[in-house]
């Protein structure tokens, strides 16, 4: 379901669009970005977690997208290091650990939070509502 619900989200993303991944660890944000990632490649590649890198860049259908994994970040002046809010506008971004990033979220992201149930195989995950033009689009194709 986690696959099929980041194809859906996948299509509606374009550039400049960004999607705040938040949860513990386990949670399912790296599935579901790495899940997203591949339903808009031509032809789907190995998409690794960007623990260690803190940021991954892929090119697809849609464009540019850049994963991000910042928990290792210690100040959000780092993002900036990491050409993250270029990015911001230029591309479509998936951000896990988006509480990194301070004051320098952008105000039209949508926060995704993803949370592990009683049963392993499946994830709740919640969509933030704001009224940015990103969440009016995904309520709409989601609902």
């Amino acid at each position: 379901m986690t696959a099929a619900f980041a194809t859906k989200v996948g299509a509606i993303l374009s550039k400049g669009d960004t999607l705040l991944l938040q949860g513990d660890i386990g949670a399912g944000k790296s599935f579901f970005a790495r899940a997203l990632i591949q339903s808009l490649q031509t032809n789907p590649e190995d998409v690794p977690s960007p623990t260690f890198t803190l940021v991954q860049t892929y090119e697809t259908r849609t464009g540019e997208i850049w994963h991000a994994d910042l928990y290792r970040l210690s100040d959000p002046s780092e993002a900036d290091e990491l050409g993250l809010y270029d990015a911001f506008t230029n591309a479509i971004c998936l951000i896990e650990w988006p509480d990194r990033l301070g004051n320098s979220t952008p105000k039209t992201a949508v926060t995704l939070t993803f949370e592990t149930t009683q049963n392993d195989d499946e994830r709740c995950v919640t969509i933030k509502e704001n009224t940015s033009e990103l969440a009016i689009k995904l309520l709409k194709a989601l609902s």
